[in-house]
Formats: structure tokens, C-alpha cells, sequence
């Protein structure tokens, strides 16, 4: 039984910020630890307001543009909890990637991440590159999981949009002790659902600055 010391957790706020939690049902997850640090909630975004503005574990920096040094270097001076960053994988290929994660391994990145898209060749390349996790996406159930990680992969990313969990489901039937992280959009439902699938971390998707100033600006307009 818990001792009351056990239970009690203190918890200290501002009176200034106003921090975007992440949603209780992240932390139904294992988490996945690594190099000491436990990871149970990625925050999906690069929006260094929200970066600075919430309580995510870890931000998963990957967004569709090419992936640029200045960007990388950016957040992960912002932010206060280890990024993973995106390295390219489909337009951006081949030695560039290799170049991009040591850069991103020197700016201080926790790991990189692959697009679907990426070859074994290359993801074996940019593996045997850096000293830190290589994550990558999973879109479907006909993604060669076995070679992905004969090739270097660490961690997977499943980002399967609506059939996420059932993607999970069958590839930690084939593979239970593969770490994976995976996408649980932004609704407890969902979320819930990709955890007891066997995710054993959560990307979490937030509401747009847009969205969030939305819900502001109409409690300012009541006062």
C-alpha cells in the first residue's frame, strides 16, 4: 500500500503561463526510456510557442517541408525537453539524410526520424551514422517490418492515420519487444485505443495557435 508521502505530488504553476497539457490517457502508456529518460508523450508540432507552452515529454519536430539545419537548430534551443527531429526519407534522400542526422545528433537532438519512404540501404547508412535512436514511420501493415530493423531502425513511428491502431496491433504481434511510438491524434478515444493496441508512446497532435487563440479572445470578449 502507498504511504500518503507516496501519493501526494506536489505541483507548482505559474500565475503567468498558460501551459497546454497533454491528455491524462498519454500517460496510460509504458513509455519507452531511453538513455535514463522515460518518453510517454510527444507533442507533434513545431510551433515554438507551443514547444515553450506545454508539458509534453518530448516534441516530435517533423514537418513536410525539407528538412533545414536553421530549423532543427531552433527548436531544439527553445525547447526544454528533448526533440526528436525529422531527417528527410522521401524527397530528401541518400547522403543528405546521413549529413542531416550528424547535424542534428551535434545540435543536441534526443533521435532522428525517417520518412516512410526511406530505403534499408539508407536507413542502414544513416544508422551506422549517429549515436543516437533512428526512428521510422510506418504508414501501413505492408511496410517489410523485419527488415526495417535488421536495417538500423530503433523505433517505430506508426502514423497510419485511422487504421493506426489495427497497424500496432499486428506489428506487436509479430514483434513484442520493438519499441513504438504512434500517433493518437488529439481526442482521449483515439488515443486510448493506439495504447492498448501496444503503443508504448504517444505523438500528440495539438490545436493550431488559431485554435488556441480562438478559445481565448472569445473569454475576453465576455469580460
Amino acid at each position: 500500500m502507498a504511504t500518503e508521502n507516496e501519493k501526494m505530488v506536489p505541483s507548482i504553476d505559474s500565475s503567468l503561463r498558460h501551459i497546454l497539457r497533454m491528455p491524462a490517457e498519454c500517460y496510460g502508456c509504458s513509455g519507452i526510456v531511453i538513455n535514463g529518460r522515460r518518453i510517454k508523450s510527444l507533442v507533434f508540432t513545431t510551433d515554438l510557442a507551443i514547444i515553450k507552452n506545454c508539458d509534453a515529454d518530448a516534441v516530435f519536430a517533423v514537418y513536410p517541408f525539407t528538412p533545414q539545419q536553421s530549423i532543427s537548430n531552433a527548436i531544439i534551443n527553445a525547447a526544454h525537453v528533448p526533440v526528436f527531429c525529422g531527417i528527410g526519407g522521401g524527397t530528401t534522400k541518400g547522403l543528405r539524410t546521413i549529413s542531416l542526422a550528424k547535424d542534428v545528433e551535434c545540435q543536441g537532438a534526443m533521435g532522428v526520424v525517417l520518412n516512410a519512404p526511406i530505403s534499408n540501404v539508407n536507413l542502414a547508412a544513416v544508422s551506422r551514422a549517429v549515436d543516437i535512436p533512428v526512428i521510422v514511420t510506418v504508414v501501413s501493415t505492408n511496410t517489410d517490418i523485419r527488415g526495417r530493423l535488421r536495417s538500423g531502425a530503433d523505433i517505430l513511428n506508426v502514423a497510419g492515420g485511422t487504421q493506426t491502431p489495427e497497424i500496432v496491433a499486428e506489428i506487436r504481434n509479430q514483434f513484442p519487444e520493438t519499441p513504438i511510438i504512434a500517433s493518437g491524434g488529439n481526442r482521449p478515444d483515439t488515443i486510448r485505443r493506439t495504447i492498448e493496441a501496444g503503443a508504448n508512446a504517444i505523438t500528440y497532435t495539438p490545436p493550431s495557435t488559431k485554435e488556441l487563440f480562438s478559445a481565448m479572445m472569445a473569454k475576453y470578449r465576455e469580460m
